[in-house]
């Protein structure tokens, strides 16, 4: 029997890689096929090249688009069928990058050091909501992730002991939960912007900025730790509760919700302050040789000599400006005030930054960045 595939000619050439043991188990063909419609041509063969080369009328070729040699056919052994099915087998090891969509601002040693623990006063009925939300989800994280916060002089109790591990696993449960909240509010604005037409006074990107950060932690962690079944079940529950918790909240009040992110950060502060005090400690004597990944180097610009007490400063930094960023949404008009750290004005005074010059830890009152 003679199969037969037609290509079809689109306005736009789309690359596709091809896994030749798929399509001729699929189309019963050889590995060498050649397929003519009008003048659009496809040549592939495989077993000389593993690629394809596209021409189209113009007579200018499509780039060559090479098998990648880490993407084999894996032949799969169904359990009690006797039939064979293929798949695709994911490389163990990524060795690409891509250029990070919001370039990380450039942070000082001194700057970063001198970021501190604060909290932000409750001062409205909104304000007492959202700390009491995170005091509940911040007891409900511990006892997931098995973490106690030791009182002044007892970090080195064994009862408060947290070993390399543990503190891996409390970042990726952390780093999946704090990368939500800002695609949810970078989200709900976009779709209000569409619907009212109209534009959003620069709040979607910076929102959508911290998720992306956040994301960036979680990535980071992940080349360090393995987390388990159980763990990413968790992850899994704990993601689609939260989500849809904070997506209904922010359609209600969206000011309550950015105090409420603002409160979580801190919180993550005071996480990662505890573990740059284990490593200045040497109760983490597991991570002095540990290498950084080379994903965080090359979106925090590190050097290459770099340790972990260099990424978990940088990271605790990128919460601080999270902590400053939502404790000034939430004392703004939501509908009618500018994003201050996207669109700046010249009052006279000292105005909101991307970076760390200006930080200010409970965030920026509303008549300090009025024009």
């Amino acid at each position: 029997m003679t199969s037969l595939i037609t290509l079809r000619q689109t306005s736009t050439h789309a690359a596709l890689r091809l896994s030749p043991a798929l399509m001729c188990k699929a189309t019963s063909l050889r590995r060498s096929t050649f397929v003519s419609y009008r003048n659009f041509s496809v040549f592939s063969s495989f077993r000389d090249s593993g690629s394809a080369t596209l021409t189209g009328n113009e007579g200018a070729p499509i780039p060559t688009i090479p098998q990648d040699e880490k993407l084999k056919d894996q032949t799969l052994q169904s359990s009690g069928s006797g039939k064979e099915k293929t798949s695709l087998m994911k490389p163990d090891k990524h060795n690409y990058f891509t250029e990070a969509a919001w370039p990380h601002p450039i942070y000082t040693v001194e700057q970063m050091k001198a970021i501190d623990i604060a909290h932000r006063e409750a001062r409205t009925f909104s304000d007492k909501v959202a700390l009491a939300a995170i005091r509940v989800l911040r007891r409900s994280f511990d006892i997931a992730t098995g973490y106690s916060h030791p009182k002044p002089g007892q970090e080195g109790m064994s009862e408060f002991r947290m070993t390399g591990e543990r503190w891996l696993t409390r970042f990726v449960f952390l780093e999946s939960i704090a990368g939500v909240p800002g695609m949810v509010g970078g989200m709900v604005r976009h779709l209000h912007s569409l619907r009212a037409l109209r534009r959003d006074r620069a709040w979607i990107e910076t929102l959508l900025e911290e998720a992306y950060n956040e994301r960036m932690h979680l990535l980071t962690f992940l080349k360090l730790s393995n987390p388990r079944w159980f763990m990413r079940f968790m992850l899994l529950g704990g993601q689609g509760v939260f989500f849809n918790l904070f997506f209904a909240c922010y359609l209600i009040s969206p000011r309550t919700c950015h105090r409420f992110v603002g409160y979580l950060e801190e919180e993550a502060i005071v996480t990662y302050t505890r573990c740059l005090q284990d490593i200045h400690a040497g109760r983490l004597p597991e991570w002095q040789k540990l290498e950084v990944p080379d994903i965080a180097k090359q979106y925090w610009k590190m050097g290459d000599n770099c340790t972990m007490e260099d990424l978990i400063l940088y990271i605790r930094a990128d919460e601080a400006k999270h902590r400053e960023v939502n404790h000034t949404f939430g004392n703004l008009d939501q509908k009618i005030d500018r994003n201050p750290f996207a669109l700046k004005i010249d009052n006279g005074r000292p105005q909101p930054t991307k970076g760390l010059q200006t930080i200010k830890s409970t965030g920026w009152e509303r008549d300090e960045i009025s024009a």
